[in-house]
This record gives structure tokens, sequence and C-alpha cells, in this order.
């Protein structure tokens, strides 16, 4: 009897096709989209535009954070209308769109929010002011990098008016744009190699940071008393190695949302911490306040702005902006 007698028999094995190259990891979708790539698109968060603000000679920044919701004034002038939400390009639900006031059909949330459409469109119109003249002065600042650059969240309403002023003084301007679940878009308004898109809250909150010598707020709605609070929290805490003007514009909305003088009263916060930031309700009030405070803080006398390129690498070391410091 054979020793193959009783065994069931082995199919012929066939020759494997030849393989193609395996992807680099680099560029493998499929790795770089998992959770085990996710370090990896932190990272990519971090490096790419530090990258381009080096190659842009960005040296720092003022933010200005604020309702994306609303529109400019001559736009409001035609036909109020009401974003769905923050940074979306889609009309809010009819019924809560803002109306005349003597509009007979119009609910009294629609009354209210036709008043509060048009203020806020003055609120638009003072961020465009305001980031025009911080821009024109910015502009008379010797230097080979281009200093206090207007910058926002990229989106519509204030960000749209912050980035506008500072496009029409003939400034760089910055839109750090976040990607959410329903439709958006940067705004027209931002240069464009200065155009960032994130998928990281946290990232786009660093870039806030990192580069900024002072904040504006204007009224806005949780996002903007998110991005607020976060980082007069860090300038409490001293975690920022440099001074942070910290603007809060628009003082009779402000005070009707936060009573920040009662924390003062229960303790939880400092007497002192009201220091932290400066109301303003004018944008030549707030200009003032900046140009002082930034002239004072950040501006040093021996810098002079170059036309020529950098001719070393030394050079274009000196271009780029410094990592910020934090304290230990």
């Amino acid at each position: 009897m054979s020793e193959h007698d009783g065994r069931e028999q082995q199919p012929e094995m066939k020759e494997p096709a030849d393989l193609a190259s395996a992807p680099l990891a680099y560029e493998n979708s499929d790795f770089l989209d998992s959770p085990d790539g996710r370090i990896l698109r932190i990272l990519s968060e971090y490096s790419e535009p530090l990258g381009r603000f080096r190659r842009e000679h960005v040296q720092d920044t003022v933010v200005f954070f604020g309702s994306a919701r609303f529109r400019a004034m001559d736009v409001a002038a035609r036909e109020l209308e009401l974003l769905d939400n923050t940074g979306s390009v889609q009309a809010a639900p009819e019924e809560e769109q803002p109306a005349s006031p003597d509009d007979p059909a119009a609910s009294e949330l629609q009354r209210k929010l036709g008043e509060a459409a048009v203020e806020m469109a003055q609120y638009y119109e003072d961020a465009r002011k305001l980031a025009y003249m911080l821009t024109t002065w910015a502009k008379t600042i010797r230097s080979k990098r281009y200093r206090f650059v207007v910058t926002s969240g990229g989106g519509p309403g204030i960000m749209e008016a912050a980035n506008r002023g500072a496009y029409e003084a003939g400034g760089k301007t910055i839109g750090l744009n976040i990607k959410l679940p329903y439709e958006q878009h940067p705004n027209r308004y931002i240069t464009p190699a200065l155009n960032f898109e994130f998928h990281y809250f946290f990232m786009r909150k660093y870039w806030f940071a990192y580069l900024a010598k002072a904040l504006v707020v204007f009224p806005g709605g949780f996002g903007t008393l998110d991005e607020m609070f976060e980082l007069l929290t860090l300038a409490q805490t001293q975690k920022l190695a440099k001074r942070m003007t910290v603007i809060i514009y628009g003082e009779s909305y402000w005070r009707k949302v936060i009573n920040i003088e009662m924390l003062v009263e229960k303790g939880t916060i400092s007497p002192y911490d009201l220091d932290l930031f400066r109301f303003a309700n004018t944008p030549e009030q707030a200009f003032e306040i900046l140009r002082e405070n930034l002239t004072r803080d950040h501006l040093q006398q021996h810098q002079v702005r170059g036309t020529e390129e950098p001719s070393s690498v030394e050079a274009e070391l000196k271009l780029r902006p410094e990592i910020t410091a934090t304290r230990s």
C-alpha cells in the first residue's frame, strides 16, 4: 500500500500573480485616514501651516473673533438673512429668519431677530473698519516680516469683515477655517497663500494663539465664547510667554451675555484678572488700544523692512516666526 493511500489528495498549487508595488506609507490613504495615522494628521496640521507662515514671512497676528451668522450692512439693508450655523452657507429655517418690526405676519422672535440683524450688521462694519485701520498702520512698520496680520476663522460674518478690511487696506490676511459636517467655504477676502482648513479644532486653536499678539472679540455665540475664554485662561495662567492684548468689542452686548464682575464677587477669579482685557465700543477706540499696546509690548526700533530676498539659510531662518515658548 502506498504511503499516500487513504490520504486526501492536495490540489495542485497555482503560481501567484505578480504583485504591484505596495504604496508608500505617506501615500497610503487607507493608513493616513485610519486611527493609526491620526498622529501624522495632527502633525501635518502643525507642520504645513508653519511652513506656509515662514514662506509668507508672517511674524505675528491680530486675531478677530465674532459671529459667523450675520451679513454685511449692505446685504442686511436689502434683505435680512440669518445663516444656519457657524461656517454654513445655508440660510436658517424660515421661522428663524429676521423680519421687519412692522411686518404683521412676523412672529415676536422674527421681529427681535430683525432688530438684531441690523445691530450685528453694524458690528460687521466696525470689524471691517478696524481691520482696515490696523492693516494700514501695520504696513508702515519697518520690518523684514509682516507684523500684526489680521487673522480670522476664515468664514462669513465678523470673520469675513475682518479679512475684508485687511484686504481693502492692501495687506495680507489669514483665514483659519475648520472642516464642518455641513457646507461651508472660506470667504473671498483671505490671502490665497494664507487660506487654511483644519480638521482638528485644537490644532486650529493652537494657530490662533501661536502668532497672536492681540485678540479682538466681537459679539458672537458658543464658538466666540469658547475661543475668548480659552485665550484668557492661557493669559491668566501665564502659559503665554508674551503679552497679549485682549479687546472685548461691544460692551453693552457682552455685559448682557456674561457678568464677569460676579466672578470676582464670588471669588472664582482675582480682581486683577479684570486687567486681562479691555472693552471698546468704536473702531477708533479699539485701534488706539491696539496701536498703543502693540507698540509698547512688541515693536523694536531696530527692525527694518527689507525688499531683498534672503540670500542665505541663516537669513531665511531670521525671517521665520519664533516658536512660542511656554512657561514651565
